[in-house]
């Protein structure tokens, strides 16, 4: 009978999955069992000979290296993790709000190298542009936007769960499947020690390059990693091991695997569950929380936030595309989402902010898992002193009071349901019956709230003007089109919008090409083919627009006598009106004849007073006062020095109004345009043509505005005002001729004023 000759071989270095374990607890080497030779015991000739040889196949690279320090920080079970520090440096990333800071980085690097090359001292060079950097790099960081903190929540370097977990243990042991035939590599669970102190590790793992993250699935869980994540929270209640999640996700995967194997379901299982669990729970929103998928391992009794994270319902590009259908608008979504950790912790969704360093925690890693540490360390301490009973209710008020809620409140039957706006029908598609109709319906609504409350309402005047504004100018655009004028017209146009752009003042010609266009267009606009419709649409919006006017002067009017009585019930005029009254009756005066002359004149200035603090009153709302009512103190209609000079400024203004009325005329401003662009070309020193053309158009100028202040009208107005000066100073015993020339000198300046002024002061 043939039997197996074991050789005489050494096992010394022999791997464990190399060797055959024996009955009797000998091993053989397979190497030495290919080696071997089968015989007889008898020991004849020609036995059989038998060979092994081992298949080459790839080597399993197991974590657990061949030399396992025990010594390793996180103990020596750390090893069974295939999470190990990248073998390079990350690649350098700059975001687009970062490339300022990039400038001086460059401009560091440029004195450093040219230091090394010529061996010059540029030290103080180097301190200060260091120090400008930092000045930078803070002000940038202090003052960033929703959008931007978005994007350094996102930060390919950004320091993931295990890098924290890593840096914040004394040990730890990664354990994993949800014993169902599954293990999530996108959520990561494990216990670990802080200070001594046993915790539940749960969360988002993304992956530090291109290859991990599609590994870890870009930290998207599927229904596995959720329900792996339950397992662990089972698992630490029964130990009472406290439990903290971290949140870095861009939301639960949404693939149609995930969908069939309940991804909704088991979201929902994890938040059901989580509010029940008798252990303290910290979340840390260490990067971006979207959504459900970050909420599923969030419903705990602290939530702390990284000063770049970002805490969100719906990204700012997927709300962007909802709301304003496209991702550009991602900054103004971002800022109305409210996702910042500021804003979350004013609305009392987030319980506390962990600062980053200036740069981001990508910056200094090490130094923001220490300040994640603190902030759970001393969250624990709170946590723990509440018993059972007190850290479920603080965990179930944490976000019963979340949101504001009014109960009782009637609804407001105009409130929109349906938060999709109404589309509006194309300009010129609504008929004019349409609008007709709209206009008085309008109106008697207006005429019932004035009957029943004896207050008109403006209510849906203001948005049916802007409707019927629209579709006039729409008319007139058809118009401009029918008669042939558009092009001309988006050429005019185009040449104004280069002259302001320019600050150049309109050239004469093009203000004559302007000129000619309206004429043409006022001429032949009765012959386009929407005349009619563009008539009765212009007319219902002067209807309108008066009935907006009658409803604002109304109230204006109430407005004006409320500020009329204020004043008279002024405390300080009032006693002065009950102290001359005092006076009056101390006198004994029984008829105005009877009034001495100093009394007399107390009574004018009282009078004199009120009027101002009234006229001005009236001026506020930009109303126009054309002269105060003399009260006569006698029989006598003497008119008094106050009203005269109320009348001498209504003039000043009405003279002035008549000159910005010239100088805004077309002609006029032809002319002035022209003396501008005269000035300019002649310079500082002007030849004798260029003077005498200046010269000239300075006085054509002048010509014209003593034509319109020496109007028939204003030259009535100017003499009755002179005959009632006249009249005054007879009474105080003054002298005609002195008033006259005073009067007409201030006149004069006054116009020569306003030249200069609207001449923009061009002066020869």
């Amino acid at each position: 009978m043939a039997s197996l000759i074991r050789p005489s071989v050494s096992l010394a270095g022999a791997a464990a999955s190399d060797l055959f374990g024996g009955g009797d607890g000998d091993g053989v080497s397979l190497r030495a069992l290919g080696r071997a030779r089968l015989g007889t015991r008898g020991g004849r000739r020609g036995g059989l000979a038998v060979a092994a040889k081992l298949r080459k196949v790839k080597k399993h690279e197991y974590p657990w290296p061949e030399d396992p320090d025990p010594n390793v920080k996180g103990g020596v079970l750390s090893h069974l993790s295939s999470f190990k520090p990248l073998k390079g440096k990350p690649k350098l990333v700059t975001l687009e709000f970062e490339k300022p800071l990039m400038l001086f980085e460059k401009k560091i690097m440029d004195v450093r190298r040219m230091a090394d090359e010529t061996g010059l001292d540029f030290t103080d060079q180097i301190i200060s542009l260091e120090t400008k950097y930092q000045q930078a790099l803070k002000d940038l960081y202090t003052h960033l936007t929703p959008i931007q903190r978005v994007n350094i929540a996102r930060h390919p370097n950004r320091p993931t769960f295990l890098d924290h977990v890593f840096n914040i243990t004394d040990k730890f042991v990664e354990l994993h499947g949800d014993r169902a035939g599954y293990d999530d590599p996108a959520i990561v669970t494990g216990i670990g020690t802080i200070d001594g102190e046993r915790y539940m590790f749960i969360g988002h793992q993304k992956g530090r390059n291109t290859k991990e993250n599609i590994q870890r699935n870009f930290g998207m869980p599927t229904p596995h990693g959720y329900r792996k994540a339950l397992r662990m929270m089972y698992y630490a209640e029964h130990h009472g091991f406290p439990i903290i999640t971290f949140i870095d996700t861009p939301g639960a995967f949404a693939d149609l695997k995930s969908e069939e194997l309940g991804q909704g379901e088991a979201i929902a299982h994890n938040l059901r569950t989580m509010f029940g669990l008798k252990v303290p729970i910290v979340s840390i929103v260490m990067g971006e929380g979207g959504s459900g998928g970050a909420l599923a391992i969030g419903c705990a009794n602290k939530l702390l936030m990284l000063e770049n994270a970002v805490f969100y319902v719906a990204s700012p590009e997927a709300c962007a595309a909802i709301l304003w259908k496209s991702a550009k608008a991602s900054p103004k979504a971002a800022e109305k989402l409210k996702i910042t950790a500021t804003e979350l912790c004013k609305l009392q969704i987030a319980d506390g902010i962990i600062p980053e360093p200036l740069g981001g925690a990508h910056a200094d890693p090490s130094w923001t898992s220490q300040q994640i540490k603190a902030a759970v360390g001393e969250a624990m301490t709170e946590l723990k002193k509440m018993d059972t009973q007190e850290l479920l209710k603080h965990r179930t008020l944490k976000f019963r009071k979340i949101g504001g809620f009014q109960e009782g409140i009637p609804v407001d039957p105009k409130r929109k349901v349906n938060m999709k706006m109404k589309e509006e029908p194309p300009l010129g598609m609504i008929s004019e019956a349409e609008l007709e109709s709209e206009v008085e319906k309008l109106k008697q609504k207006i005429v019932r709230a004035k009957e029943s409350s004896g207050e008109a309402s403006d209510s849906g005047v203001d948005e049916l003007i802007e409707k019927l504004k629209k579709e006039v100018d729409h008319e007139y655009s058809e118009a401009v089109k029918a008669l042939g004028l558009d092009e001309r017209m988006s050429t005019l146009r185009e040449e104004i919008v280069k002259a302001k752009q320019q600050e150049q003042p309109l050239h004469p010609i093009l203000m004559d090409k302007i000129d000619k266009l309206k004429k043409e267009f006022n001429q032949g606009l009765s012959g386009a083919p929407n005349y009619e419709s563009l008539k009765s649409k212009l007319d219902m919006l002067n209807e309108m627009s008066k009935v907006k006017n009658a409803e604002g002067i109304a109230s204006q009017k109430e407005e004006l006598n409320r500020k009329l009585k204020e004043v008279l019930e002024r405390p300080d005029l009032k006693e002065k009106v009950e102290a001359l009254n005092a006076e009056i009756e101390d006198s004994g005066v029984t008829s105005p004849e009877d009034v001495d002359e100093g009394l007399m004149e107390k009574i004018v200035n009282l009078k004199k007073e009120i009027d101002m603090e009234m006229a001005s009153v009236i001026e506020s709302f930009g109303l126009h006062v054309e002269a105060i009512k003399p009260t006569s103190i006698d029989t006598s209609t003497q008119t008094s020095v106050s009203e005269v000079s109320a009348k001498m400024g209504y003039l000043n203004k009405e003279i002035s109004n008549k000159i910005e009325e010239v100088v805004n005329s077309s002609d006029l401003k032809s002319m002035m345009e022209m003396l501008k662009m005269e000035i300019v070309k002649a310079g500082k020193t002007p030849d004798l043509s260029s003077k005498n053309k200046i010269d000239a158009l300075q006085q054509q100028i002048k010509q014209r505005l003593f034509e319109a202040i020496n109007s028939s009208e204003l030259r009535q107005k100017h003499e009755e005002l002179t005959s009632e000066i006249s009249e005054v100073v007879e009474s105080y015993g003054g002298s005609n001729g002195s008033l006259k020339y005073n009067d007409s000198e201030e006149s004069s300046k006054h116009e020569e004023s306003r030249v200069e002024v609207n001449m923009g002061g061009y002066r020869n």
